[in-house]
């Protein structure tokens, strides 16, 4: 009997299918990774399990990145499994090769990605046939529930009506790698000349992305803040006071984008006016009208995004993990990567059964609201909702028709956020009544406006969050009532002030704005309807933009500092190189934007895949030949002059593309001769990094050097004097301590002391890469050391400032520390840094973290960070390092002992804090127990959520395989 192989893109997916096609087509018996019937396979792939590559015989290893080998065009692209997950390849495309196996489904997730994933499996699985050559069609699902799944059965699409998608899908996977290896290695290739190896990634949308960051900076650097006046007035009628603020009501917009109706720019005119019109009558006309607001539209995942950053600060890629989470294992939403804010118009009897589900949810502050809906008919066909046109392969995020439960904090907040949202855009528009008042006095107009919220319609919904969600709102315009004037009278002017203000400079992007300028490809449009008609124009798409934002942040392009995003010397030289090499397509959003929409349009099938990739091919060569033909000494730009002098001639230091250079004591010349990189092992230096290294002759130390072979590494770094060249040079320090070990003698004269050793009470000072007791080291007061108390100044690539260092010295604690980074697991955490008396060496100690569930008996989170300070030689001898062994085998004698440490996705589960081994077991089952994770009909078996798949590796396990699972996410202390 022949058989139908469904793959899902993952695993929870795949069971969700199984559990809705055995009612209608029987039992499916489980298998190590599949599930199958009489009629199905249904198995998995983990997201991407291949991705491309050139032929061997066209690619070029890093080692021979060079403009010699470049543009790298091949005729064609092989695949390659991506390493991780090959037993998952294997499994699924034995399944596919069966025999029995006739025909396939592509149950991947509806979308572009969904379609690569499938498509490439298949290929990979035909071998040199390019394919199986099996019949196959198309699960297209926008729901996850089970009526929604057994629906999509009954409507599969044929291999031609996707072959649009699948053309956009392979077209833009192979654009991103041609212009992200070509561009890559040829920026790569122009900062390596002088040697070295300096890594400049790009990237089709990247690139663009960060160009928006650095031009909104580069605007903030070049803004100068402007001083005004506003004139605000009392008016004193009969029935009480009002104030109003001053305008030319002969006002006209004008070059001047700071110029306003309501700004003077000389303090005296702004006294003058005050002056004319304090204690006079005011002649008043006002106009009345109601107005109304419609609620914003249904959530797709870039306005999610924004929202969810802007009132919950969560990042873009945490919204899209949450509504991920809420999608796939909750059914809670729909599907959430989509890029539509309208609903389909066959869905108002879908709408009306999600408020039904909504009226009896549990949610007791929107039940009412859902019953009001209800009662009142709100639901009913509306163009601005339903609406075919607007709808692409995807609709809006809403509510599914089935209440979720066990969610966590974060996924109940978006979860309240997206039914909000879809409960309001049915209810009536708010009703508003707006008075403009006009009070004239002599020559001298004063406005007055007042808003009255008469009917509030869709903002009953938000109760007290409603005037955030007025998004016209003004300052001051939030529903005050005016006091009356009566008909022909003249109220008198009690007072006027100037006052003055200075115009500001733009707003530096968060992930909310940017990801705004990323929708519609960096023109500024605050009308949303008008940002919805240019959506397929945008930088990347809803799925990809969160990756692209978190990419720049891992290449060090941009930091994030609170909500604020901002561009680092890295991404202000990447800037400067392109655009004085005259690559715009990396530079200008537009532009990407228009290949963005070129693949829409191939999905429609209005763009063959051949013309969009010459095209691409076109703009890849244009790019290496431009690069490769530079042949001037620097790239144009606008560079700094630094302050301090140059420490051999005295003359002025001025910034070029690539270096410092002195250019004399006028500065117009060659200068002396004296220069240091900017870019020392492919990490640039921020202006003031370099001001700080001139000054002072040594800055660090520092993290973000890359040694040739790409390895990270830290160091300290310095400008010494080279006696040979007769002039000074930048030097790398790594802090190798060899004096320490050598007995010569430490002078600490010229130092001031941090504070008392915790061992000794003797002073503990600065020395190489650590900080040490005076009695740890020869010193001419005594040239044998008698103490051994030593702290890196870096701790697994957190910098230890001399101020946390005096506090831990001082309190015995330091400040919460947050850029940590595990040597095993290479995952960031966050620790203070404690003294440890008992163990006689500093440590590490967790944040407790407070939760919505009982708190649970835990011991002591504290955790060895002796070992960890292995940045430097000496460190990798500390004396702590050598006892770990001898603790261990202590604290095996002591059941209760808090002598293991989760690795990061334990943590996740059971916090991070130090625990004993027999406690990690029933941690996990509070865990599950407290998220309802046990299989209902088998309770000895786990059903994993989001947060214990990485530690099951599976989607389910039995109860007696958990302590073996758990072990192996469990390390002694010290380890990191």
């Amino acid at each position: 009997m022949t058989k139908t192989l469904v793959i899902a893109e993952k695993p929870s997916v795949a069971q969700d299918i199984v559990r809705a096609l055995t009612p209608a087509y029987g039992k499916f018996d489980k298998h190590e990774d599949h599930f199958e019937n009489e009629q199905f396979v249904v198995t998995s792939a983990v997201g991407h399990l291949v991705e491309i590559q050139a032929p061997e015989e066209f690619d070029v290893k890093r080692g021979k990145w060079s403009f010699a080998n470049l543009p790298v065009i091949p005729p064609r692209f092989d695949l390659k499994p991506v390493d991780k997950t090959k037993s998952r390849l294997n499994a699924v495309v034995k399944q596919a090769k069966r025999k029995d196996v006739t025909q396939l489904i592509n149950a991947c997730d509806a979308g572009r990605e969904g379609e690569l994933i499938f498509r490439l499996i298949e290929q990979y699985a035909g071998g040199a046939k390019g394919g199986l050559g099996k019949p196959i069609q198309r699960l297209w699902l926008q729901s996850m529930t089970p009526q929604a799944i057994r629906e999509g059965f009954e409507k599969l699409r044929s291999e031609q009506q996707m072959q649009g998608l699948a053309d956009a899908a392979r077209s833009r996977s192979e654009a991103d790698w041609l212009v992200g290896i070509n561009g890559t290695r040829a920026m790569t290739a122009f900062n390596s000349r002088d040697g070295g190896f300096f890594l400049t990634t790009v990237g089709r949308v990247q690139t663009p992305t960060l160009s928006l960051v650095v031009d909104r900076e580069d605007k903030i650097r070049k803004f100068v803040s402007r001083d005004y006046w506003e004139v605000h007035g009392t008016f004193d009628a009969q029935a009480g006071q009002y104030l109003g603020k001053w305008f030319n009501p002969q006002w006209k917009k004008t070059e001047d984008a700071e110029a306003k109706a309501d700004r003077v720019w000389s303090a005296a005119e702004a006294q003058a006016i005050a002056a004319a019109v304090k204690g006079k009558p005011a002649t008043v006309t006002e106009e009345s009208k109601p107005t109304t607001q419609a609620s914003p539209l249904l959530f797709d995942l870039t306005s999610l995004q924004r929202e969810a950053n802007g009132k919950f600060g969560f990042s873009a890629k945490t919204t899209l993990a949450l509504a991920q989470s809420l999608y796939e294992r909750h059914k809670a939403l729909t599907y959430p990567r989509t890029d539509s804010r309208a609903l389909p118009e066959d869905y108002v009897p879908v709408a009306k059964q999600t408020f039904e589900m909504l009226a009896h949810s549990g949610m007791r502050h929107l039940e009412p609201f859902a019953q009001q809906a209800i009662g009142a008919g709100y639901v009913r066909p509306s163009k601005r909702i339903f609406d075919n046109s607007k709808v692409s392969d995807h609709f809006a995020i809403i509510p599914t028709t089935q209440a979720p439960s066990g969610l966590s904090e974060a996924e109940q907040k978006l979860y309240d956020l997206v039914v909000r949202r879809f409960m309001a855009v049915f209810f009536p528009s708010a009703e508003y009544q707006v008075t403009t008042r006009i009070s004239k006095v002599e020559q001298h107009s004063f406005k007055t406006e007042g808003k009255v919220l008469v009917k509030p319609g869709w903002l009953a919904i938000y109760g007290k969050e409603a005037a955030n969600e007025v998004e016209d709102a003004k300052e001051g315009d939030k529903g005050q009532p005016l006091v009356a004037v009566q008909p022909g009278e003249q109220p008198r002017t009690s007072d006027a002030q100037p006052k003055g203000l200075k115009t500001k400079p733009p707003a530096r992007y968060s992930e909310a704005t940017l990801l705004g300028a990323m929708e519609s490809a960096g023109k500024q449009i605050d009308d949303e309807e008008l940002r919805s008609a240019m959506q397929e124009k945008g930088l990347g798409t809803p799925a990809t933009r969160a990756a692209i934002i978190e990419g720049l942040l891992t290449e060090k392009y941009m930091l994030r500092e609170g909500r604020e995003l901002i561009p680092t010397a890295k991404a202000f030289q990447l800037m400067t190189l392109l655009r004085g090499l005259e690559v715009d397509e990396l530079c200008r959003a537009d532009l990407t934007g228009e290949w963005e929409y070129k693949l829409s349009q191939m999905e429609k099938g209005a763009l063959s895949r051949a013309a969009f990739m010459q095209e691409i091919a076109a703009m890849t060569e244009r790019m290496v030949k431009k690069a490769k033909e530079y042949d001037r000494d620097t790239i144009p730009g606008d560079y700094a002059t630094l302050a301090t002098p140059c420490p051999n001639c005295g003359g002025i230091v001025k910034e070029n593309y690539r270096r410092y250079a002195c250019t004399g004591v006028h500065g117009t010349s060659e200068g002396c001769g004296f220069s240091f990189t900017k870019s020392p092992a492919g990490r640039t230096f921020e202006t003031a990094e370099a001001e700080q290294l001139l000054r002072d002759r040594r800055i660090g130390p520092l993290e973000g050097f890359r040694s040739k072979a790409g390895w990270p590494f830290v160091a300290e770094v310095g400008i010494v004097r080279d006696e040979e060249a007769g002039n000074f040079k930048l030097e790398f320090d790594f802090g190798d301590d060899k004096d320490e070990e050598s007995g010569e003698i430490v002078d600490f004269s010229h130092q001031h002391s941090l504070g008392a050793c915790p061992k000794c009470g003797a002073p503990v000072f600065e020395h190489g890469a650590n900080y040490v007791c005076a009695k740890a080291v020869p010193t001419p007061q005594q040239a044998v050391p008698s103490c051994d108390f030593k702290s890196g100044q870096i701790i697994l690539q957190q910098p230890i400032e001399r101020e946390q260092m005096g506090k831990l010295l001082a309190t015995g604690k330091t400040d919460l520390l947050e850029k940590f980074v595990s040597n095993r697991t290479r995952r960031a955490f966050k620790a203070f840094l404690v003294w440890d008396k008992d163990a006689g060496k500093v440590n590490f100690e967790f944040e407790q973290r407070e939760s919505k569930y009982p708190a649970r008996k835990t011991a002591a989170a504290k955790t060895g960070a002796a070992g960890a300070a292995r940045t430097s030689a000496a460190a990798k001898k500390a004396p702590a390092a050598k006892k770990a062994p001898a603790a261990k085998k202590t604290a095996a004698r002591k059941p209760a002992a808090a002598n293991y440490r989760p690795d990061a996705a334990l943590a996740a589960v059971i916090g991070d804090g130090a625990v004993a081994r027999t406690e990690v077991v029933k941690k996990v089952w509070d865990y599950v127990k407290a998220h309802n994770l046990q299989d209902p009909k088998d309770k000895r078996v786990i059903v994993a959520d989001a947060k214990l798949l990485p530690v099951f590796g599976k989607d389910r396990i039995n109860m007696f395989e958990l302590t073996g699972i758990v072990g192996q996410h469990l390390h002694s202390q010290g380890e990191a």
